[in-house]
């Protein structure tokens, strides 16, 4: 979307982008794209998700350059991701093979491999850490040393058999269907424009993408008032899981004959939904039903969310706007929602000029007719 406000305007615009850069240096001080990598992880892996592209380090060059507004540096990323050439296919990752750095469910105490907390803020005071404010390069040194050598020991590496799903538990009590797999290519939106019906990966694709604070607030939508029964998560897991692309001489579509590239971070939610189904003569039954959501990094109360809304896109009722995929899915999006806000502040002066001549003109009227009457 670009805009030129009036004739001989560049040099007015070439000066405010001076301006934005002496804004970003007028302290003298700068921070490092390595500082930001190391520091931010929260912020980076938001920006990752968010623009759908995996790479720490460019995502901590976009934050530095978008002065930390997580909406421009998604905005970079993505217009950066669509430069880039798509040169190879992945194959299907599998989230049950992931490395596990946390791993919770707030449905079981006990489950198979038992529960890691790992690195969460919620078990903490939520108070301001005024120390921060001192940190020097010795003290993380001293503290790090401390750390590893009281860890040094600890098996951090949780193989892949103690890990087994905890859903995969109630299914085999049939209390919750079985998912089978579906091999149908999934559609790419970043490729071709959403249509509706929207088909279950545009749906998760876009909701992985989704601005964090509106998956959110949808999420929490659902449940106050648009007729969720009260959610649990049945298991939340953060890990690295690995990728594997086909080998170009002999495609296979097989793990043992394709090349590791690699490992992403994630987050995946399965959650656990009651729900009311109807049966003959009226009866009602209490079911089980799940929603799912996975994105990049660490990244829970989105993951989180897009569980939810998951489900309840299900729904199809369009009378209820977080079960209608047009509404949430269109609005949601980072880009497209703060594009299109952001656009008010360009040049609208004939558009406007034309409203402005309507509303004299209405006066106008009215004071001709009051004064016939």
């Amino acid at each position: 979307m670009g805009y030129v406000a009036v004739k001989g305007g560049t040099h007015a615009i070439e000066e405010s982008l001076k301006r934005m850069q002496f804004e970003r240096v007028k302290s003298g001080k700068f921070l490092d794209v390595d500082t930001i990598e190391a520091g931010m992880r929260g912020l980076i892996d938001q920006v990752m998700s968010e623009s759908s592209f995996y790479n720490e380090q460019l995502a901590a060059l976009a934050i530095k350059q978008a002065e930390g507004n997580p909406e421009e540096a998604v905005f970079l990323l993505r217009a950066y991701r669509s430069t880039l050439p798509r040169k190879h296919y992945s194959l299907t990752v599998r989230p049950e093979k992931m490395r596990c750095e946390r791993r919770i469910s707030a449905s079981f105490k006990d489950i198979p491999g038992g529960q890691i907390l790992g690195a969460s803020a919620d078990y903490s005071h939520r108070m301001l850490d005024f120390e921060l404010m001192d940190e020097k390069e010795d003290h993380v040194s001293s503290w790090l040393q401390a750390f590893n050598t009281e860890h040094e020991t600890d098996d951090i590496q949780v193989t892949e058999e103690r890990m087994p799903k905890v859903l995969d538990y109630l299914r085999r009590e049939g209390l919750i269907p079985e998912c089978p797999i579906n091999s149908t290519e999934p559609d790419d939106v970043t490729r071709t424009s959403l249509t509706f019906p929207a088909s279950r990966s545009e749906k998760l694709q876009i909701l992985t993408r989704g601005q964090t604070g509106a998956v959110t607030s949808l999420a929490y939508a659902v449940i106050r008032g648009y007729g969720m029964v009260h959610p649990t998560v049945g298991e939340l897991r953060v890990g690295h899981i690995p990728v594997y692309v086909d080998s170009p001489l002999q495609p296979s579509q097989d793990e043992e004959d394709a090349y590791f590239i690699g490992e992403i971070k994630v987050s995946e939610v399965e959650m656990l939904v009651p729900a009311t189904v109807e049966k003959e003569n009226g009866h009602k039954e209490l079911q089980l039903a799940f929603g799912y959501g996975l994105c990049f990094g660490q990244n829970e109360t989105k993951a989180i969310a897009m569980s939810i809304l998951d489900k309840s896109l299900e729904g199809g009722n369009k009378s209820i706007p977080t079960q209608n995929e047009e509404f949430v899915l269109y609005h949601i999006d980072s880009v497209e929602a703060t594009g299109f806000i952001s656009h008010l502040k360009m040049p609208h002066y004939v558009t406007f000029q034309s409203k402005l001549n309507d509303v004299r003109k209405t006066r106008q009227n009215h004071s001709a007719q009051a004064e016939k009457e």
